[in-house]
């Protein structure tokens, strides 16, 4: 059956924004996908959504679409996605999505659906519902329905997807919407409230568990005792994977109050996350030390092939926060991302940090016969070749 019938709009031109608008636009659905940077909504057609595979290849071709104005394009919407990038950290976060927010919904019409799909830490859909009702004079549940669908990278592999709604409600049509034939995923309808702490549930679960790996394999400094832990999983377990949920981790920290055991879980996970960095340069250090280097003589290419567009902006923050220290320490710094990895010849040595498995292949496969670099793993013991 088809999910067709039914208008529209993912207010977001980020990676998971683009992936659900267009998935939506081949099932039939008229589709508007809203720039929140021009403040325009571009029509996406069907063919346009099988011609372009993500959100990069849109931009980058940049085809010839139809406009209008965000707010025709919310008024005139049976469903709004909220799928926006965000790219401010700290403090700030929360103001800069809750203004984006306001955005996509002061035009909302009477028997629309709100569909967020970022995370809000506990009470943020209560928070969101009361705005709703402020902004539009509707009330949730009667005029307008909620729901709440945080997009995860580490709860993708579920095999169950729970979308919070008032009093459990159920929505056929928005499951046909986002049924996907390929992964099979069960959804499930459950109160808003309770899909808001599970998420929270899987997010200091991850995360809490990331760090602790972090910080007990600082204490591998033998060698011996490294290649014995990195006969498990750890090996493959790079900076890039751990790195993703720091935003669902400080909007939870920004929704709590005071200090207490959730508190101390969530500062806990960030700040081992963050430590990791600390380490990763410490371990360059002792490295140059170790080969009897100099950092006047030495060059460091950090290979990280970073999504631009995706929603969460922690990644493309943290590989900044790195060059930045690394540059401290050894100023001739340079990124390295894409397809391809080239190293050209120079009188120094290079370190190269790869940041990823694909990245740690690509430069391996890419530049094995070259003998005058060195190539760390950011890995949990920041493994050297």
């Amino acid at each position: 059956m088809s999910a067709g019938g039914s208008s529209v709009a993912v207010y977001g031109l980020s990676t998971e924004g683009y992936r659900i608008a267009s998935s939506i636009a081949i099932k039939g659905s008229k589709v508007s996908l809203i720039d929140e940077s021009v403040r325009m909504a571009i029509s996406l057609k069907p063919d346009i959504a099988r011609t372009y595979p993500n959100v990069s290849s849109l931009i980058e071709d940049e085809p010839l679409l139809d406009l209008e104005p965000i707010d025709v394009a919310v008024s005139n919407a049976s469903y709004v996605y909220f799928a926006p990038r965000v790219r401010k950290v700290g403090p700030d976060v929360k103001s800069d999505v809750t203004s984006k927010f306001k955005d996509a919904i002061k035009a909302l019409k009477r028997g629309a659906s709100v569909v967020y799909m970022l995370p809000t830490g506990v009470g943020g859909n209560n928070e969101n519902i009361a705005l709703i009702e402020h902004m539009t004079g509707m009330s949730v549940d009667k005029d307008v329905s909620y729901y709440y669908l945080p997009m995860s990278t580490f709860t993708s592999a579920s095999s169950e997807t729970l979308i919070g709604s008032v009093k459990s409600k159920q929505d056929n049509h928005l499951s046909k919407m986002l049924h996907d034939p390929d992964t099979r995923r069960k959804l499930i309808f459950v109160d808003v409230n309770s899909a808001e702490l599970a998420h929270v549930i899987k997010t200091l679960s991850h995360y809490s568990g990331m760090a602790s790996i972090l910080e007990i394999c600082k204490k591998a400094a033998d060698s011996n005792i490294g290649s014995e832990l990195m006969q498990g999983t750890f090996a493959d377990l790079y900076i890039d994977d751990v790195t993703g949920g720091l935003y669902d981790l400080r909007i939870i920290g920004s929704s709590l109050d005071g200090t207490g055991p959730l508190m101390y879980l969530v500062n806990g996970s960030i700040k081992g996350i963050e430590g990791y960095v600390k380490y990763l340069i410490d371990q360059i250090r002792a490295t140059l030390k170790k080969r009897d280097l100099k950092a006047s003589r030495t060059k460091v290419a950090i290979a990280w092939t970073l999504d631009q567009h995706e929603m969460r902006g922690d990644k493309i923050e943290l590989l900044s926060s790195l060059e930045t220290k690394v540059k401290d320490y050894i100023g001739d710094v340079e990124r390295h991302q894409g397809p391809t990895f080239d190293l050209y010849h120079t009188d120094k040595t290079t370190v190269v940090i790869a940041c990823s498995k694909a990245d740690y292949e690509k430069v391996v496969s890419k530049n094995m016969a070259n003998q005058d670099f060195i190539v760390m793993k950011a890995n949990p013991l920041c493994e050297t070749l």
